[in-house]
């Protein structure tokens, strides 16, 4: 039997997974961080990216976070985000008008911008491409 521990991904909108996973793959603010059962206590921040939860089965499930706290415990992991979208939701249109229309308010350097909160929107679209681009890779079979 494979050793498992709980997920709990939760927004501040929805509780968007729970259940058992095998091992969850996070983006923190230092780098990729794999967690696996009984991995030792973490609290830890997360920038916008990608989630890859791998199941008990071996089935992965790919989510989409605008950044937020991972609290591990020995059998329970809970990832709390502001966002959190199921990768297959993701709609990159508007991800993509997103990245343009900020990066048009930055190169135009118009006095009534806020560069910070342009730049968090600009890694969170940058972000959702990449998940996206994750997905469809993995889709074709390519890594």
């Amino acid at each position: 039997m494979t050793k498992t521990m709980q997920l709990e991904v939760v927004s501040a909108e929805t509780e968007i997974f729970s259940g058992q996973a095998a091992h969850v793959l996070v983006n923190g603010l230092l780098g990729e961080l794999g967690i696996y059962p009984g991995h030792t206590q973490l609290l830890t921040a997360l920038k916008p990216g990608s989630v890859r939860l791998i199941k008990p089965d071996g089935s992965e499930e790919m989510l989409y976070i605008s950044g937020g706290i991972l609290e591990v415990q020995p059998d329970l992991i809970t990832l709390l985000a502001d966002t959190a979208i199921r990768a297959a939701d993701l709609d990159e249109m508007a991800a993509l008008e997103a990245k343009q229309r900020v990066e048009h308010a930055l190169t135009e350097k118009q006095a009534d911008i806020d560069y910070a909160k342009a730049t968090a929107e600009l890694a969170q679209a940058v972000a959702q491409l990449q998940v996206i681009a994750k997905l469809k890779r993995r889709a074709t079979g390519k890594r």
